[in-house]
């Protein structure tokens, strides 16, 4: 699993747990706030209603015909009150008026329970004692939905307790309020958890990204890909752990160069300087003048031979080791095709080649004009190599959205299936048609390097009916005034 789905997965799982916890404790809390919030205003109706009936006394008894009149008429009111989103259109408040004996004189719901002691209830036991009378019970015992809210106020007569005025609302009256709210708070809870989430994947992929390009590019290296530098992750750990790998790359590689180009260099010296060494032995000896200048041109050829071979070295590990480009500029690259092919006219006219250079319009590159010229200069040579006498090549020049194309046709005998992913390996070299001789092989090597830096390619395969074609691709120059 990714440490990026692993990271995702944690933030997921604690988030989901700690919204849940949370929904969940908000939910819970919400029924006693909203009946302690009841019972504050049945406590301010309680008074309200006591103080009514004080303010109507007159004698020993207590006066609840007021009272009782002002009821009916509001059970015979219609109204519908929009609360939100809730429309109340009927009274759900019950009172009732006790005397001091706890003796109800009074029950708003049709005088049912008139007549009755209700001196042990806590809400009238309570208020006579001079205390805060209030209780909570089941209208019906085995429904705990039926949970009724008392609160009661004392009626006060010459400074003593005549009587006791309790409020009763059914505690259910806030629940059509509390599902709203719920799922007011489970909405709330869960585009808070998406937007949780978002950032869960946002925080992940910040974090994981530097390692994700630590990771590709110790996969390049691995592979032996060409990458410019390690990637730029800032100044912090992982920027100095992109900085510390960087450094281990040039150490590695710069082992690997120096054991490999050694054994590589002294294996394709070995053939010249033999033929040299027995060049010398026999012109030690007294040989006629003919065999002597043959023998003194073979040296000469050789020499010329591990010449060719150090300096391609040279300059295909000066290319290896470059990151970037020099001297960077605009090039038509049909422009540097002719400028190869003049420079190569005593080639071309000793084999009785003829070049045809075709641009498909006019194709700019932005890059490093001796690499470029020499990348052409290469293929075409190549070319030249593996093409008959008399033959006939063509350098092709397309131009895609992105890219320029220069393709290199020669009517060889093309290059056979086991070598074509061989060909861009340094010292890989095939046998020449016309000589039998092998190559340096390291013009082709030297192609692949320089497209690479410039961020192109380089490509080889055969043609239907006969012949090979070499393809450099490289990116186009941006247009004047871009950036």
């Amino acid at each position: 699993m990714k440490i990026r789905t692993r990271l995702f997965l944690a933030f997921l799982v604690l988030a989901g747990l700690g919204f849940y916890a949370l929904v969940d404790w908000i939910a819970d809390d919400l029924r006693p706030r909203y009946l302690e919030s009841m019972e504050e205003s049945m406590v301010d109706a309680a008074i309200v209603l006591a103080s009514f009936i004080e303010q109507q006394a007159d004698g020993d008894a207590i006066p609840v015909k007021g009272l009782r009149s002002a009821f009916d008429a509001a059970q015979r009111r219609r109204f519908a009150a929009r609360i939100y989103q809730v429309t109340k259109t009927r009274l759900n408040m019950r009172v009732y008026v006790v005397d001091a004996a706890g003796a109800v004189v009074f029950d708003s719901d049709n005088g049912k329970e008139e007549g009755k002691d209700y001196s042990r209830w806590n809400d009238v036991l309570l208020t006579m004692r001079g205390e805060y009378g209030a209780r909570t019970s089941r209208a019906d015992p085995d429904d705990p939905k039926s949970m009724i809210l008392h609160v009661a106020a004392p009626i006060m007569a010459d400074g003593a307790i005549a009587g006791v005025l309790t409020v009763c609302k059914p505690a259910d009256s806030v629940s059509l309020f509390l599902e709203m709210a719920k799922r007011k708070i489970a909405l709330a809870g869960v585009i808070a958890a998406v937007a949780v989430v978002l950032l869960g994947i946002v925080t992940s992929a910040w974090i994981t990204w530097p390692i994700q390009k630590l990771t590709a590019y110790a996969q390049a290296v691995r592979d032996g890909r060409r990458v410019p530098a390690a990637p730029r992750l800032g100044r912090g750990d992982m920027g100095r752990l992109g900085q510390a790998f960087e450094e281990m790359r040039d150490a590695l590689e710069g082992k690997q160069y120096v054991e490999h180009y050694i054994q590589t260099l002294t294996h394709e010296m070995k053939s010249p300087l033999s033929a040299i060494r027995g060049a010398a032995e026999l012109l030690e000896e007294d040989v006629p003048d003919g065999q002597r200048r043959q023998f003194l041109r073979n040296i000469r050829s050789e020499s010329g031979r591990i010449q060719d071979l150090v300096d391609r070295l040279l300059q295909l590990s000066a290319l290896e080791k470059r990151k970037t480009l020099r001297d960077v500029e605009d090039l038509d690259l049909a422009e540097l095709a002719r400028e190869v092919v003049g420079s190569l006219t005593p080639l071309l006219a000793a084999k009785g080649i003829s070049v045809a250079v075709q641009p498909d319009g006019p194709a700019a590159v932005r890059g490093e004009r001796f690499l470029v010229r020499q990348s052409i200069a290469n293929l075409l040579q190549n070319a030249v190599d593996f093409s008959p006498a008399g033959g006939r090549i063509t350098l092709a020049i397309r131009r895609s959205r992105e890219a320029a194309e220069l393709a290199v046709a020669d009517a060889g005998p093309g290059v056979p299936e086991y070598a074509l992913g061989r060909v861009f390996e340094r010292f890989y070299s095939l046998r020449r048609p016309d000589t039998g001789r092998k190559g340096s092989g390291l013009g082709l090597a030297f192609v692949r390097e320089a497209a690479t830096l410039h961020g192109g390619e380089a490509r080889l395969e055969n043609i239907p009916g006969g012949g090979a074609r070499a393809t450099l691709v490289l990116p186009l120059a941006p247009p004047e005034g871009g950036a």
